[in-house]
């Protein structure tokens, strides 16, 4: 909140006087979402800001009658449920009127349960019955409480995979989720000594899994400590990775374990991470998704982001909106990503704002370290379903001052690009998009640090397009990209530094 009645949101500012705020008409639903969440009860210096929140909060019961508009959608009750709750534990005084809309926000909620999204909005459909079924007490919310952990008993071995990844491949969402079981370990603890406080909560699971997710956020961090931007990713939406290890370290876990070895699979999720010396890779050769909830993966198989002494040099596009338009689809889609387009198709075929139809598997991968070189070989087959069966092979060979990235393609095709999002900051630095011109095989990039990164076209010719980077939801960075067209069934590009 940036007053009483103005809210920013996603990047945009808007005014929220009038009981018309919350529905209004023609405003983006996402940004309506995040007004009913009411996160600013728990954001920084939120103290100075409760007079407001004890307002909206008024307002809100005032304004939104039980069942009708966005705000008694499943997904927003959830999150203003939790988050009413730990502004009342954390020194906020709920007024009568709002304790028991509490108790009709619950009751609605367990109505109307998301299990035909499942994912992560049944996560926080559940983590709400929690924390209702704690705040209060007696049979109703006995049956809430036992509702949310029946739920999540089952959720938490289903969405959190073994490597700690969370199932639907987004690091974005993987730390809202890793927020809400810290939260739930939390909560727990502070009910946990009241006379009469349930024996059942799965306390200790719910830690354990909260450990596993911390190593592979470690592991899904560039230097800068921020996360990479795979599938429907962007900054300012999860709590950071420093937020998350703060919060996590303030409820005395023990530091996530250092990771160790060039290169650090996780192969449940299909991601991993190359690093040799100021170089660091992190390759995509994973699922979209669970097969029953693809909504957001991107046709990105086999892409990757790369940073050099801390730099972000080659980049994910990022995601900037969800609503339904061809911008949402072009992020979604293959060309907007660091690997190989085929015929002008995506490897995955998406469609309206979270659809997936055929998608890209991955098979074959292959993982070679030595003293000096980590070899990473996969290849992927969202190709095979045109006329000429294409799969897709990259390797990808990371050396101490040494990247390079082979791309094969087996089958027939008319056309072939590999792409290369280069961080605004790094084109700006080398001048890039000044000559988009064809034809060049080699060229040089200027890091912001100064570093100067050296790159190559082993065969065939490459050309500079103007590009967007989207770092955050409502935001557009202009950079470039380098676009390298196949002149056979072969390609190889390589970067170096001194």
């Amino acid at each position: 909140m940036s007053g009483p009645d103005r809210c920013r949101f996603l990047n945009e500012d808007r005014s929220i006087s009038g009981a018309g705020a919350w529905n209004a008409p023609g405003v983006k639903r996402l940004w309506l979402y995040n007004l009913h969440y009411f996160d600013d009860l728990n954001a920084l210096d939120a103290v100075a800001r409760q007079e407001w929140h004890a307002a909206l909060i008024r307002r809100w019961i005032a304004e939104n009658p039980p069942t009708q508009g966005n705000g008694w959608e499943p997904y927003p009750t959830s999150l203003r449920i939790v988050n009413w709750i730990k502004w009342a534990l954390s020194g906020g005084v709920l007024p009568d009127e709002a304790v028991y809309s509490l108790a009709v926000q619950a009751r609605h909620l367990e109505r109307t349960i998301e299990t035909h999204l499942l994912g992560n909005h049944l996560f926080a459909n559940a983590k709400a019955l929690v924390f209702v079924g704690l705040f209060f007490e007696g049979r109703e919310a006995d049956r809430w409480l036992s509702q949310g952990i029946a739920i999540l008993r089952r959720e938490v071995p289903e969405q959190i995979l073994p490597d700690g990844g969370h199932f639907e491949r987004s690091p974005m969402y993987h730390s809202l989720v890793l927020e809400d079981l810290l939260d739930l370990v939390n909560a727990c603890r502070a009910y946990g000594g009241r006379p009469g406080a349930p024996a059942c909560l799965p306390i200790g699971e719910w830690e354990t899994a909260a450990g596993r997710m911390r190593f592979w956020l470690a592991a899904m961090c560039h230097p800068d400590g921020e996360i990479v931007l795979f599938n429907d990713s962007a900054f300012g939406i999860a709590p950071s990775p420093v937020e998350l290890d703060s919060y996590a370290d303030r409820l005395g876990f023990e530091a996530a374990p250092v990771r160790a070895g060039a290169v650090t699979q996780l192969p449940d999720s299909g991601y991993l991470r190359a690093r040799a010396g100021e170089s660091v890779v992190f390759l995509d050769a994973a699922p979209l998704g669970p097969d029953y909830l693809l909504g957001h993966g991107h046709a990105d198989t086999l892409t990757f982001e790369w940073s050099l002494l801390g730099d972000r040099v080659i980049v994910d596009s990022g995601t900037s909106r969800y609503d339904e338009c061809a911008e949402r689809l072009s992020q979604r889609g293959t060309a907007a990503h660091n690997t190989v387009v085929v015929d002008g198709v995506d490897s995955s075929e998406v469609w309206g704002s979270f659809r997936v139809a055929h998608r890209a598997r991955p098979f074959g991968l292959s993982v070679t370290e030595t003293d000096e070189l980590a070899d990473v070989t996969c290849s992927h087959d969202g190709y095979r379903r045109l006329p000429g069966k294409v799969v897709h092979r990259r390797t990808w060979k990371i050396w101490d001052r040494r990247l390079k990235i082979e791309d094969a393609l087996e089958g027939r095709f008319r056309s072939a690009q590999a792409r290369f999002l280069l961080h605004p900051a790094v084109a700006a630095a080398s001048n890039a998009g000044s000559s988009l011109r064809d034809g060049m095989s080699s060229g040089e990039w200027v890091l912001p640090s100064g570093k100067r990164v050296r790159w190559r076209i082993e065969s065939g010719e490459g050309r500079f397009e103007p590009a967007q980077y989207h770092p955050g939801f409502g935001l557009a960075q202009d950079t470039v990209r380098l676009v390298v067209d196949f002149p056979g069934n072969r390609n190889v590009v390589e970067m170096t530094w001194d």
